[in-house]
């Protein structure tokens, strides 16, 4: 019976591809748009959440510092109006005499010692320095009018003199309190005391700070940064510039502008500034970003500025919105995965749709086949049904296969295990019973040393039996295996006939034999080199100089091990039945031909391959490649065994 089918009519390829070539072109953009622009936002949250971070330690560390600055300055400010106290500053004062001038000199030397200040002196009415504490010094004070300085000028009308300068006499920076000392109700002269104030950079340095204070000038006079000092942090006009130049306030310094190479204002009293390395700015090196900070400081005109570098908050920013780009890349490779998900659930619907309506159609216009499609589908299940049963089976038997030359492996090596543990039996007999008569005697110390070479042997016959236990348990494709255990195992089950054969070992895995992890069960592993160790074991049998060794090679994805030894060989015409069941070259029983058979299978199961090289010098090379943990890769195809 024939029966119409109606399809539908065609698209023009056209109209088709150029829409889907479109969405393919357009979607990896707009992936690339938005993974950028989540990783620069990401980037630029974190910065302004870092930056606000620094800012908040910021002001801590600045009120620090600055109390600490605060209170250096203050502590001198007391020692300029003590000298009122004292008579003979007055008297020399209102009549100058050399006797009263070497006295003060005196007073003043003490005193400047005792408070650890630079120089102490008294000025006259005129500016004229009367007495000094450094009139010992041949860059001494005495007679050196300086009318001219600020603090003379502000502390001869009664105020307080304030004033960091360098000095005209001996080039010294320092920090100048004076005073006007008053008799007979006016002012008879002016105190001055200069102190230093490196030790604050001297604590900055040690802190590793970057800090820096500016004058009322907008001169940097204390520095962390020694480039740094002497320079202003705005620009001078001439003006300014040609009045601190007859002020001999800075001395005969140049007084360069601290230019940034980049300056982003961020709120009140911070800005983000940008310097070159070591603040030189012929020098051609790479910028450094700093959070700079500024508060005035009190009692004087001067502003303190703390520096943080940015360089850490920068990194990591940037790794914070490369996560981001990388959360953003991952989500929405999800989204696309459940959409084309979606796609593929919803096309499987509609095909199940289309095709329980074209079953429905053909069941109504075929109704007579009916009961031979029936049939021929219980006949395909029963088939499928066999298949999978057969493949049950030989799953089975391969595994029955491989626990039987585990077995066979185990009986070759009876003689030789049984042994290895006679030998330590007999030990243990004649030990105890010398123990005991040990004992008796009271000779314990023989019978300790007993004792102890006893506890030896059972280590010894229990490593051996664990090796056989392991040995012999079933296992399965899957698993992990670090060679250097399997080897080590291999060698310890084959050590009786290693020692009775004298062979010499070479290793060269060309890396850590520790960090060579492969995607493969552990006895499994250990079974293939227990197969090929034994059968180059045997191929030797008659060499008078044995010689084995164990190669690896990393080739990527997998890792490669050559099993060579220097026997005489395998004959050409056997050689292309090495890896068929039941061939075996060894005379009589000593071999089943399953070894190679079951190592090439194992090996193909956990996705590598075994095979062998004859090489020109001599003997035979077994090759055994095998996936590295991670690279293995397991096909959709179903395995077959044969």
């Amino acid at each position: 019976m024939q029966c119409s089918t109606a399809f539908p009519r065609a698209v023009p390829p056209a109209l088709t591809v150029k829409p889907r070539l479109i969405r393919h072109l357009l979607l990896p953009i707009l992936m690339i748009v938005l993974v950028l622009g989540c990783g620069y936002a990401g980037f630029h949250l974190s910065e302004r959440v870092g930056i606000r971070a620094l800012a908040e330690n910021g002001e801590r560390q600045l009120e620090l510092n600055a109390r600490a600055v605060e209170s250096e300055i203050n502590k001198y400010t007391y020692l300029p109006s003590l000298l009122e106290l004292e008579s003979n500053v007055s008297r020399l004062l209102l009549t100058p005499t050399a006797y009263r001038r070497q006295r003060v000199n005196d007073y003043l030397e003490g005193l400047n010692q005792r408070s650890g200040s630079l120089a102490i002196y008294v000025l006259d009415t005129n500016g004229r320095v009367l007495a000094t504490s450094n009139w010992r010094e041949a860059d001494s004070y005495l007679g050196e009018d300086l009318a001219f300085r600020a603090y003379f000028q502000e502390a001869v009308q009664g105020k307080p003199g304030r004033f960091y300068g360098i000095g005209s006499t001996t080039g010294e920076p320092g920090y100048y309190l004076a005073h006007g000392l008053r008799g007979n109700g006016r002012v008879i002269g002016v105190a001055v005391v200069k102190v230093r104030l490196d030790a604050l950079e001297q604590r900055w340095q040690r802190a590793r700070l970057e800090a820096y204070v500016s004058d009322e000038n907008g001169i940097i006079i204390l520095s962390s940064d020694p480039a740094r000092r002497l320079k202003a942090v705005r620009p001078l006009d001439a003006e300014t510039k040609e009045r601190l130049a007859r002020s001999l306030q800075y001395y005969w310094w140049a007084l360069e502008e601290l230019q940034p190479l980049a300056r982003t204002p961020l709120s009140d009293g911070i800005e983000q500034v940008s310097f070159a390395t070591g603040s030189i700015p012929d020098q051609a090196s790479e910028p450094i970003n700093y959070l700079a900070q500024t508060r005035p400081l009190s009692d004087t005109p001067w502003h303190l500025t703390l520096l943080t570098p940015l360089q850490d908050q920068r990194r990591a920013a940037i790794s914070h919105g490369m996560l981001a780009a990388v959360a953003c890349a991952l989500l929405a490779f999800l989204l696309i995965a459940w959409n084309e998900r979606r796609k593929v659930i919803a096309t499987r619907l509609a095909a199940r749709e289309a095709l329980q309506q074209a079953n429905n159609e053909l069941e109504r216009k075929i109704a007579e086949r009916t009961a031979d499609l029936q049939a021929s589908n219980q006949r395909l299940t029963a088939e499928i049904g066999e298949r999978r049963q057969a493949e049950t089976t030989l799953r089975q038997a391969q595994d029955e296969l491989v626990q039987a030359g585990k077995l066979a492996v185990i009986g070759q090596m009876s003689t030789s295990i049984a042994h290895e543990l006679n030998q330590p039996l007999a030990a243990l007999r004649t030990l105890s019973g010398n123990t005991v008569r040990f004992l008796q005697r009271g000779a314990l110390d023989i019978a300790s040393s007993n004792l102890h070479t006893i506890n030896e042997l059972v280590d010894r016959m229990g490593k051996i039996t664990a090796s056989l236990r392991a040995f012999a348990r079933r296992s399965d494709d899957g698993g992990e295996a670090r060679l250097d255990q399997a080897v080590d195992a291999a060698l310890m089950l084959l050590h009786p006939r290693l020692q009775r054969t004298n062979v010499r070992i070479d290793r060269d895995y060309a890396q850590e034999p520790g960090d060579v992890c492969l995607a493969i069960d552990q006895t499994r592993l250990e079974q293939i080199l227990v197969n090929l160790i034994g059968n180059a074991l045997d191929a030797m049998r008659d060499q008078v100089d044995r010689r084995l060794w164990l190669t690896g090679a990393d080739t990527g994805s997998h890792f490669q091990l050559d099993v060579r030894d220097n026997g005489p060989g395998i004959a050409p015409d056997a050689r292309v039945h090495l890896f068929e069941p039941f061939f075996t070259t060894k005379p009589g029983e000593q071999g089943l031909g399953l070894g190679l058979t079951l190592s090439a299978s194992l090996a193909a199961a956990a996705g590598g391959s075994l095979t062998v090289r004859h090489p020109d010098s001599g003997g035979t090379a077994f090759v055994l490649s095998l996936p590295r943990v991670g690279q293995a890769h397991v096909s959709g195809e179903t395995r077959t065994h044969d």
